[in-house]
């Protein structure tokens, strides 16, 4: 007789799962913001970068139809075409949306500082890599060789068309966990910028971290970012981190950079019988 008991795992993590946009490329996620706003633009809807930016995260065609959703935009369509949109008007649109997309991702295919410094030391650790996102694969056969051409590769990347659905389920996760050959789940980090990321690794059984300030949540470049009074960055650092904890998040730190110390504590509670 075979015995199936489970023992609780005490070990180092063995494995982060990265999100893309805002978290280890295109700092402030401006690639997909950029596309909606120009996509709605052309069947003359007016939306905003806060409204592009509210459901970032999700699978890009979830996306559209969450922006499609809000009471503001839903209004204009209505009152531009007479009725409320149509699911074939959202697969219309999103079919215009993938090449858009897909021809300006090169642009934005930058490492954020400190990610690949970041991930060497992961990879010193003993930990994988595995990745995440909002894009489809036919936009990451875009976006990772432009990356990886500019020095980060991470051992797997799944995406939400390689799945039945995107986030928040878990399965992205999960097939990640699969190509890495990594378990149990709990050895597994999730780190990203929105809240559907948080959502995500929680779902899987994840541990999870939020960023605050190099991605969607804080939607400003670098160069931004720097220029902004101290205690305007420390107003909104703190509106930001209060949603990523709301959402679940474990821990919150700014940037992929500020990682390590949290890699450490969650080592330390992994060790004293914590799970996620």
């Amino acid at each position: 007789m075979t015995n199936l008991s489970q023992h609780s795992y005490n070990g180092p993590l063995k494995a982060a799962i990265l999100d893309w946009a805002g978290t280890t490329v295109d700092y402030g996620s401006f690639a997909p913001t950029a596309v909606f706003i120009k996509l709605f633009a052309r069947q003359g809807i007016k939306i905003t970068e806060a409204h592009a930016r509210l459901p970032m995260g999700l699978m890009k065609k979830d996306h559209l139809r969450a922006i499609a959703a809000i009471p503001e935009v839903s209004r204009q369509w209505e009152a531009q075409f007479g009725a409320p949109i149509t699911a074939a008007q959202i697969d219309s649109m999103f079919q215009d949306f993938v090449p858009l997309q897909v021809e300006c991702l090169q642009e934005y295919a930058e490492p954020i500082p400190g990610v690949i410094e970041t991930i060497a030391a992961f990879r010193k650790m003993g930990m994988k890599i595995g990745s995440t996102t909002g894009y489809t694969r036919e936009m990451m056969d875009v976006l990772f060789p432009a990356a990886q051409r500019k020095g980060y590769a991470p051992d797997a990347c799944v995406t939400p068309t390689d799945v039945p659905a995107g986030r928040p389920y878990p399965w992205m996760c999960y097939q990640n966990a699969i190509e890495l050959q990594v378990y149990p789940l709990s050895a597994f980090v999730k780190i990203g910028d929105t809240l559907p990321d948080i959502e995500e690794g929680l779902n899987a059984g994840m541990w999870t971290v939020g960023l605050a300030l190099s991605g969607n949540l804080l939607g400003l470049t670098q160069a931004e970012k720097e220029s902004l009074p101290e205690n305007e960055l420390a107003r909104r650092r703190e509106i930001i981190s209060a949603q990523l904890f709301n959402a679940g998040a474990h821990y919150v730190v700014d940037g992929l950079w500020d990682c390590l110390d949290v890699i450490a504590d969650i080592n330390r509670r992994l060790e004293n019988g914590e799970k996620p």
